[in-house]
């Protein structure tokens, strides 16, 4: 049998990747990845070569057994995601699942994760909250916002993820939902445009008032922290 490494990868500066993820890449005889071309670029940087396996949310199903049958036969692999930590909120939960119920041996190697570094610097208190990662677009949608406010009550802080795309309009559905909260928006986490709005969220969706000076701009990946009322 071969290891399956989960392996943290940075969220943006390069530079974050640990010596030992550097190791074991260098030693693995494969790399499962979300997509190469990102993967192919932190390789390039630190001039490792090692031949790539596309697994993303559209090929997981019918790329799983390939990946399964290279571990039974003795290889290791190193599954990586385009950044951060495999297997949260990512396509890597069905191979990590697939491998404990072939009793493969599964190692961690941890590093960058983008929730966390985002609550790191939010100011809000960490010793419970809650991370929903990416919200529902439409099904279960509402329903969950409209828990959101007791859930809040019992975790003190939420973290979740947003695309660009949506982010204004979560930050309104989360305004309607919770009322105007304390909110820590980061966009670009260790990035060159990385950015840290701060406020009510009526403020972080105003240029008026706002800490940061500016509206949010919609570019990016986005990690929104929120703290309840007082």
């Amino acid at each position: 049998m071969g290891t399956l490494y989960i392996m943290a990868t940075p969220i943006g500066n390069l530079a974050d990747i640990t010596l030992r993820a550097l190791e074991i890449l260098k030693k693995v005889d494969f790399i499962a990845c979300e997509d190469t071309r990102v993967t192919a670029k932190l390789l390039a940087r630190y001039r490792i070569k090692k031949p790539l396996i596309s697994y993303h949310q559209h090929s997981k199903l019918q790329k799983t057994d390939m990946i399964i049958d290279k571990l039974k036969s003795g290889q290791n692999i190193a599954l990586v995601s385009d950044a951060g930590t495999p297997g949260i909120a990512d396509p890597g939960q069905v191979l990590i699942q697939r491998a404990i119920e072939n009793k493969i041996d599964i190692v961690p190697i941890p590093g960058a994760q983008a929730a966390v570094t985002a609550l790191s610097v939010s100011g809000f208190f960490a010793n419970k909250f809650l991370f929903l990662g990416f919200l529902p677009k439409k099904k279960g949608r509402q329903t969950l916002l409209k828990n959101l406010a007791r859930e809040l009550e019992i975790a003190e802080t939420i973290v979740l993820y947003e695309s660009p795309y949506r982010i204004e309009k979560t930050l309104k559905d989360l305004q309607k939902a919770l009322g105007d909260v304390e909110v820590v928006v980061c966009r670009e986490l260790t990035k060159k445009f990385e950015t840290i709005y701060r406020g009510k969220i009526s403020q972080v969706l105003s240029p008026k008032g706002t800490p940061s000076g500016s509206k949010i701009k919609p570019k990016g990946e986005f990690v929104i922290c929120l703290r309840k009322k007082d």
